[in-house]
């Protein structure tokens, strides 16, 4: 406090003597007059000014012999620091100021002039906290991912910058698609910052394109614990994770782990279709064919869907079609109206050989929705009724060009699945997969098959009168577990 004190003082006393100094000069026409000591000398304006600014330097020089003569004081008495302090304050001034123009080169997109400063803050400063990391940052701005990563390294050695030098080479690796070495160091990142919610979506999406599933929902329940996902959306994700940890231990052979995971996943998430459907299957496996139709009606009431008839159907695989006709319409009991249903029962009555009743089922489907499946359920049933080739053919042709109908779409790319997985193919992005109609594009095809319906005779609006029940010479079996599980 004492010396800036006194630093004060001489800058006021600097600027009083210049201002009394210009004052003089100024009422003095034929110059500055000094007299001292029985001697006198007239001084022009331009001397005068000479000697002020040789007496301003002198006084700076006075300062820092000062400075410098209250460093050595300081060192003399203990402080040994003192004189280095005094030497590298310049350093220090030219470092910040190295610092603060990389920061802002950074943030302005000019990496190679931020790498420039960084590396000249670097030399000032004993820092190595701030100029490792500002060299680290720019040397990625500029595209210098060697340097990059060696800043990284050094700053792993430091508890406090640990976490950020992980999440550094976390990000490269990220961008050279090494997702081996990036999984390890999220897991590494998120031991050291288990509440980090960047963290958590790193890790649970490399986990998940690692098929790691068990380590996944090991992760979803620390994001749950950190307050940063919904109850709900947590129980709907955690049951995709289990389903797939149930799937992949089907798929090694241990069935019975299978069957419980499975049955958990569907307790979590009773809406979620492919959990549904394989916890029935795993009811079946047990025996307990009661607990499986439950499964799949309560599945049904929420969403009817072709894999949940399919999976139905594996309850009895024996029955004639005219006993799973009749077991299906304890399914089918809820949501009668709905276009899925009213699409199982046509290939149901069409495997029971009912095509009238099919036809009736089908209902105006085939004009309101027209979809592949619509249409060829009515080119089997025109087939069925004995209907000429032409018609057949007709129908058929128009199932070239109809819209696909129902499947499994990406909300967030639209991309189209056969089956359900929880990780898109096309974006990478975790249960996004819903059942729905995708988007069509309008126009004609490059083969031009929309006018193939054109070469052949017309279907018919409307059905002919019921002839007498015929027996054909061959009649065609029509597979409609193979239909059901094809789900159009």
């Amino acid at each position: 406090m004492i010396w800036t004190l006194f630093k004060v003082i001489i800058f006021i006393t600097i600027v009083a003597a210049l201002t009394l100094g210009a004052g003089v000069l100024l009422d003095t026409g034929g110059g500055l007059q000094i007299a001292a000591a029985g001697f006198e000398f007239t001084l022009r304006p331009l001397q005068a000014i000479i000697v002020l600014a040789a007496l301003f330097a002198a006084l700076w020089l006075v300062m820092k012999l000062a400075g410098l003569l209250v460093a050595v004081f300081r060192f003399l008495n203990g402080d040994e620091t003192a004189i280095s302090r005094y030497f590298d304050r310049n350093r220090e001034r030219k470092g910040f100021q190295a610092l603060t123009e990389g920061m802002l080169a950074l943030a302005a997109g000019e990496g190679r002039l931020a790498l420039n400063r960084a590396i000249k803050a670097e030399k000032y400063l004993a820092e190595p906290h701030l100029t490792t990391l500002l060299v680290a940052q720019a040397a990625e701005a500029a595209g210098d991912t060697r340097r990059a990563t060696e800043a990284y390294k050094e700053l792993l050695a430091s508890d406090t910058t640990r976490f950020v030098a992980i999440r550094g080479l976390l990000n490269q690796k990220l961008a050279e698609g090494d997702g081996e070495t990036a999984l390890k160091l999220a897991q590494k990142a998120h031991e050291l910052k288990p509440k980090h919610l960047e963290t958590h979506d790193i890790l649970l999406k490399l986990q998940a394109e690692q098929r790691d599933w068990k380590g996944a929902r090991a992760t979803l329940g620390a994001k749950l614990k950190a307050g940063a996902l919904p109850k709900d959306v947590y129980r709907r994700r955690d049951a995709v994770l289990a389903l797939q940890q149930a799937q992949g231990v089907l798929d090694e052979g241990a069935s019975i782990e299978a069957r419980e995971a499975a049955i958990e996943a569907n307790k979590q998430s009773p809406d979620l279709i492919p959990a549904a459907a394989m916890a029935a299957r795993a009811l079946i496996d047990k025996g307990d064919r009661k607990a499986a139709t439950r499964v799949l009606k309560k599945a049904w009431d929420a969403k009817p869907h072709p894999d949940l008839a399919a999976a139905f159907a594996d309850i009895e695989p024996a029955e004639t079609p005219q006993a799973r006709l009749k077991r299906f319409k304890t399914l089918t009991a809820n949501h009668p109206d709905h276009e899925e249903t009213r699409l199982l029962m046509a290939e149901l009555n069409i495997a029971a050989e009912d095509f009238p009743q099919a036809r009736r089922a089908l209902g105006n489907i085939v004009e309101t929705h027209p979809t592949r499946r619509s249409l060829a359920i009515m080119a089997a049933i025109e087939r069925g009724e004995g209907s000429d080739d032409a018609v057949v053919r007709g129908w058929l042709s128009k199932a070239l060009t109809a819209p696909r109908g129902p499947q499994w779409c990406c909300d967030k790319c639209q991309a189209v699945h056969a089956i359900w997985d929880p990780i898109c193919d096309n974006c990478g992005g975790f249960d996004t997969l819903s059942w729905r109609e995708p988007p069509e594009k309008t126009g004609p095809s490059a083969t031009g098959a929309e006018s193939l319906a054109l070469m052949v005779s017309p279907p018919r609006a409307a059905p002919a009168p019921e002839p007498e029940p015929v027996e054909p010479d061959e009649p065609e079996v029509i597979d409609v577990e193979a239909i059901v599980r094809r789900g159009g």
